[in-house]
């Protein structure tokens, strides 16, 4: 691994001497295509234009041909360009600016400029939104016009020109420079070994997150052997997301929190994720489930949608019998799960969750003294286990009103020892969703395997999911990014 290369049209726009990182011209990155044949460097591309074919354009332009990561895209650059290009940002934009104004108490009498460095705000009041417009737009510097009002309107947004900086904007743009690419490495042996940096997304407070913190480290030492240096990150993070070849999330995803922002982002950088977007709007959505594993032919749960229309309800019960479990489409792991036992408590329980939700799931109760999760990777089988039920509750973790939780025991299996049509039926269900790490989730009946839902970010615990298969899941689970890092 290179590390950080600068490029500039000119040596005297950044001397060497003022920054630790190589600096090179564009002219010289454009005539040498070999240049960095045995390493991916990480470009700042400080050329005086990124107009349509200058030769900041071009350096971008083939750096992404080169397989080499580079701030700023071309796409970055055209969208600059125009302001009906970058529109779709300013009300994301503008709420942040006119949070931080108002937190600030600040009223501008006349139009305003805000010089933005690598998500850096020179002007302290509005770091939020220096963080956000770097996080829409990674251009090395910007400049953001602001219409004064009671509702401050961004005018525009252009690049700056790294040479026309005054009046100590220069000196803030390589302050920013050096803090961008300031890395935090936990091991330095690593540093210098790994060919890939994997972030891994996590709440080091959530309390039941699909991967623990002390799992996290056993995958960062067996990725070391593979040259793949672990960074641990956070939702606070995501403007460094690109910096990183890939992305494993390891937090209770949603798609209205920032989890489906990370995945959306290393989606749009062209960067391997697990969860992938696509699979977190497939999977998250119970509804969508159900329809694509029906159209499947994979058997699910007898199942009818409810709406606020009365009948519905009796509708459920007619065909579902009771008690019947009502799910709200969206819920994860247990939540948003009611089971009831009486037309009374069922009425009670949608109302309450109609507040919430438009749609509602009811599905016929199928008890059973375990759940069968199958971990399902790229299309194959990665590990069996069963989770017993929590002691005296109906499903396998029973959450507490202080926000803790109980769980059953559980039992992992060796693929070839686990039933085949389970492990059949698991593939069959995941792979509509996509090519990425699902956890299907079935229950044994007497008339046979029923999915009951699709899992896109499952539990991967060190010591459960990989009691038996150990190391070679996350070998396994690894080698899925190699893979596609070399691409």
């Amino acid at each position: 691994m290179t590390g950080w290369v600068i490029l500039v049209d000119q040596p005297k726009d950044l001397p060497n001497a003022e920054t630790p990182h190589k600096v090179i011209t564009t002219s010289e990155y454009l005539a040498r295509p070999r240049l960095f044949d045995m390493a991916r460097p990480k470009l700042v591309n400080l050329a005086r234009s990124y107009a349509y074919q200058s030769k900041g354009y071009y350096a971008s332009l083939l750096a992404e041909a080169r397989g080499h990561r580079v701030v700023p895209s071309v796409e970055t650059m055209l969208e600059l360009r125009e302001a009906k290009l970058y529109e779709h940002a300013l009300p994301d934009l503008e709420d942040e600016l006119n949070r931080c104004a108002r937190r600030a108490d600040f009223q501008p009498e006349g139009e305003l400029k805000l010089l933005v460095c690598f998500g850096l705000c020179r002007d302290v009041r509005f770091e939020p939104f220096g963080r956000l417009l770097f996080d829409w737009f990674r251009c090395p510097a910007l400049e953001v016009t602001v219409e004064p009002g009671t509702w401050l309107s961004i005018e525009r947004i252009r690049p700056r020109n790294i040479t026309r900086l005054a009046n100590g904007e220069g000196a803030f743009l390589r302050e920013s420079l050096h803090q961008h690419t300031k890395r935090e490495w936990r091991d330095p042996k690593a540093r210098t070994q790994a060919k890939y940096d994997l972030a891994v997304l996590y709440d080091p407070n959530e309390k039941m997150p699909p991967s623990s913190p002390t799992t996290i480290k056993h995958l960062v030492r067996i990725a070391e052997k593979l040259s793949v240096d672990i960074e641990p990150i956070t939702r606070r993070q995501l403007a460094e997301l690109a910096e990183y070849d890939g992305l494993f999330i390891r937090e209770t995803t949603s798609i209205d929190n920032h989890t489906y922002r990370f995945a959306r982002r290393a989606w749009q950088e062209g960067m391997p994720v697990i969860d992938d977007p696509i699979s977190m709007i497939r999977c998250t959505n119970k509804v969508f489930l159900m329809e694509l594993l029906g159209s499947n032919q994979v058997a699910t749960p007898p199942t009818v949608m409810l709406t606020e229309n009365s009948g519905d309800l009796q509708k459920a019960m007619d065909e579902l019998g009771l008690p019947l479990v009502v799910k709200i489409p969206d819920g994860s792991f247990s939540r948003g799960i009611h089971k009831v036992a009486t037309a009374e408590e069922f009425k009670r329980i949608t109302d309450e969750l109609f507040e919430e939700t438009d749609l509602l799931l009811a599905q016929k109760f199928l008890p059973t003294e375990f759940d069968w999760r199958v971990g399902v990777l790229s299309g194959e089988p990665l590990f069996v286990c069963q989770y017993r039920m929590a002691r005296g509750h109906w499903q396998i973790v029973k959450h507490r009103p202080d926000g803790s939780a109980r769980e059953g025991g559980f039992r992992t299996f060796e693929l070839d020892q686990a039933p085949k049509e389970l492990i059949d039926t698991a593939v069959r269900a995941a792979r509509p969703i996509g090519e990425g790490l699902y956890g299907v989730d079935i229950k044994q009946t007497d008339t046979g395997y029923v999915v009951m839902e699709v899992n896109d970010n499952p539990n991967l615990e060190h010591g459960i999911e990989d009691a038996v298969g150990k190391d070679e899941i996350w070998m396994r689970l690894l080698r899925w990014f190699i893979e596609r890092f070399e691409q």
